[in-house]
């Protein structure tokens, strides 16, 4: 018997399994933040849009037609996406070395533009996020749609 043995005397049964379900919780912290962050490097293109009005259809949400609106729903503190031309959809969790997501002016300023990004892409449960490191090309708002569906939200 060792010396911390002797101190501690011999453990009863609920220690054991208190200490064992301890362990447990320990092992899952360590591992799950590893693979919440086991994402990959890629290049998205696409026009920022805000994911109430893309997800929600309550009004048409691109380009021009939306700009306002979607300015509004990003400081308001709606997550802001990329959709790429397919129609997926990437939740921009960060910029840069930004330390906010919800709100951030820096985002709110590229709304609706046609951008280019370079980041790292985490998936978890079927939803794509986006830690953006660089934002490579802004070829700023080119999908006009007053045209066709006139300025939103408020009338013309």
């Amino acid at each position: 018997m060792t010396a911390l043995s002797q101190w501690l005397g011999r453990p009863s049964a609920r220690a054991l399994r208190r200490l064992a379900a301890a362990a447990s919780l320990l092992g899952a912290a360590l591992t799950g933040p590893a693979l919440a962050q086991d994402g990959r490097r890629v290049s998205v293109t696409g026009e920022i849009a805000d994911s109430w009005c893309t997800i929600s259809g309550l009004m048409f949400a691109k380009g021009t037609a939306h700009h306002q609106c979607a300015v509004w729903c990003a400081l308001g503190g709606i997550p802001v996406a990329i959709r790429d031309a397919e129609g997926a959809l990437y939740l921009i969790l960060r910029i840069g070395d930004d330390t906010d997501s919800a709100a951030n002016p820096r985002i709110a300023r590229i709304a609706t533009h046609e951008v280019t990004v370079n980041g790292e892409l985490l998936e978890r449960d079927g939803v794509k996020h986006l830690l953006v490191d660089q934002i490579a090309d802004d070829k700023g708002v080119i999908n006009l749609t007053h045209d066709e569906h006139g300025i939103q939200p408020f009338g013309n």
